[in-house]
């Protein structure tokens, strides 16, 4: 009896890379966007974990949480994107959180877990990245 193949394991790869993707990106920039659109008042309460200033640290996780995650959901310059976000879930993991309860810490390590994942996995064949690779070969 034959077995029916509806999709390539390359075509369920890239569209399960597109979901995880697509999906933690936009969720961690709706975080950055918060702190974006509130800066001022993150401002005067922000933690300094790694002793930059309150200012520069915010700055670096609105640019990690938003713009980095934005290119993450498109999968434009993926890997790249993905350093500043592993960073930023390092140091709120285990630096920002450090003495908190582990259910404090759960959504960064969840978040580092999918961003080192789709470090090692890259973006897929449906991304910028995949489309550029494509163009670039003509």
């Amino acid at each position: 009896m034959k077995r029916l193949i509806f999709f390539s394991n390359t075509i369920l790869k890239d569209l399960a890379l597109l979901i995880l993707r697509a999906g933690a990106g936009l969720m961690m920039a709706t975080h950055g966007w918060a702190k974006l659109s509130n800066f001022s008042s993150n401002l005067q309460n922000f933690a300094d974990p790694i002793g930059l200033g309150p200012a520069v640290s915010l700055q670096l996780v609105i640019f990690a949480e938003f713009f980095c995650a934005l290119f993450l959901a498109i999968g434009f310059l993926t890997r790249v994107s993905l350093v500043p976000l592993i960073i930023a879930m390092l140091v709120a993991a285990f630096v920002a959180h450090a003495g908190d309860p582990f259910g404090d810490k759960e959504l960064s390590l969840m978040y580092l877990t999918v961003f080192v994942s789709l470090f090692l996995l890259g973006p897929g064949g449906y991304s910028l990245d995949a489309q550029i690779r494509r163009k670039s070969r003509y």
